[in-house]
């Protein structure tokens, strides 16, 4: 079956489908495998200590694939540089980078002119109409239902992707809340090229720098199992339902500012948590799709499930359609 879109035209994949960039988790052997399915795997830089180690990781993923392959910038959410780590991905002319969590045209401009597609993660119809002013090739757009950083508002990826497609000429692909065949289709359906998918790709067998702890947990979760925190600070975030998520939304209905929740929310905490397993005293990201996970595939496998059973609504469509 034909599953061509202006996406997988764009950066030269087989499917329409985009991993996430998933901070701490998102590195060559996970971004290796998506891309042999026929999607695009993402390397996260921004959680990697040094440009050397991102180039080490280029290096790496380029022994495993043969495949277009992207690097995630997630620029607001560090407290750090990332020039560096963009003349890292130039000089080794990287096929595609994103960009997340803040303004992009530091790293548009850095990248414009070297042949390397631009991808931006927003979350609302003026940000995505700003980044293709600015230069993206396509835009991610994430609701509420996502998993991780969010945008302010909480309009869900339902509503938020016709309007975004709407708004913009660039393509558009679809992210918060797509797990399965059904999301797939459910995204072209409101006028995506594609998805994006972060929580999908946690509970699989190549994501191997997350914890057993952290994959049972998105199997156990159900419609009711995420929290969104960091409200207070202005930069929501949806997570895991625990201990330490209560903690942190018991602190925040007194505002307390970033000092007094900054040892709950660090990416120590967020490491003790996915690396480490200790699920009482850190947190994990994950989306509301959580709750339609119940197994922990490889990523070819997984793949071959969603195509498969988006498949069967094309061809149950197009039966209704001849019946009528």
């Amino acid at each position: 079956m034909n599953w061509e879109t202006k996406v997988t035209k764009l950066f030269h994949i087989t499917y329409p489908i985009v991993q996430g960039g998933l901070a701490y988790l998102a590195y060559s052997e996970l971004a290796a495998a998506v891309s042999n399915a026929g999607g695009l795997g993402q390397i996260t830089a921004m959680s990697l200590e040094t440009p050397e180690r991102l180039r080490e990781e280029i290096h790496k993923i380029r022994t495993l694939t043969k495949k277009p392959f992207g690097i995630n910038f997630a620029i607001g959410q560090h407290g750090r540089s990332f020039e560096q780590l963009v003349e890292v991905a130039i000089e080794e002319k990287v096929p595609a980078i994103s960009v997340t969590g803040g303004n992009p045209k530091p790293v548009l401009d850095m990248v414009d002119g070297h042949g390397i597609k631009k991808l931006v993660l927003v979350a609302a119809k003026r940000q995505a109409q700003k980044a293709e002013q600015l230069g993206a090739d396509a835009v991610m757009v994430v609701g509420h239902d996502g998993g991780g950083h969010l945008g302010r508002s909480d309009v869900g990826t339902m509503v938020l992707t016709p309007q975004v497609v709407d708004a913009v000429s660039i393509p558009v692909i679809a992210s918060g809340g797509i797990v399965d065949g059904r999301g797939l289709m459910a995204a072209l359906a409101l006028g995506a090229e594609g998805i994006e998918m972060g929580t999908r790709f946690i509970a699989t067998k190549e994501c191997i720098h997350a914890h057993p702890a952290y994959k049972q947990a998105i199997l156990d979760a159900n419609e009711e199992s995420t929290v969104v925190i960091k409200r207070s600070l202005g930069t929501p975030a949806r997570a895991l339902r625990n201990e330490w998520t209560e903690r942190i939304l018991e602190l925040e209905k007194n505002n307390p500012g970033y000092e007094s929740l900054k040892d709950f929310i660090s990416g120590e905490a967020n490491c003790r948590y996915i690396h480490d397993g200790n699920t009482a005293n850190g947190f994990g990201w994950a989306g509301q799709g959580a709750a339609r996970i119940q197994s922990i595939p490889s990523v070819q496998q997984l793949f071959e499930q969603m195509l498969e059973e988006a498949g069967a609504i094309r061809h149950n469509w197009n039966n209704k359609r001849s019946v009528e």
